[in-house]
């Protein structure tokens, strides 16, 4: 999936303030793809993970398929990125 420059940038503003499940995962598609720019497997992760927290099932299907590309190391970080932001959301 493509996303515009335009649905790019919405999803960066829609985490600083109240994102969806939909707009995590389509944050953990543009890392893991490419499109913002860099391909970060533990930045997509991240986002992955907060997104099936707020029950995003494609988000559950991206980052299970995700992790078989990380060693344990970048899981580790990924998990550790999201619950750095959930903490600061609070």
């Amino acid at each position: 999936m493509a996303f515009t420059d335009v649905e790019t940038a919405q999803v960066h503003e829609a985490v600083t303030g109240e994102p969806k499940g939909d707009d995590l995962c389509k944050l953990g598609l543009i890392y893991s793809t490419g499109q913002g720019g860099v391909i970060d497997y533990v930045e997509a992760h991240k986002w992955f993970n907060l997104a099936a927290l707020m029950g995003s099932e494609a988000a559950k299907h991206y980052r299970r398929e995700l992790s078989g590309e990380m060693d344990s190391d970048q899981i580790a970080a990924a998990q550790r990125a999201a619950r750095e932001w959930l903490a600061t959301r609070h």
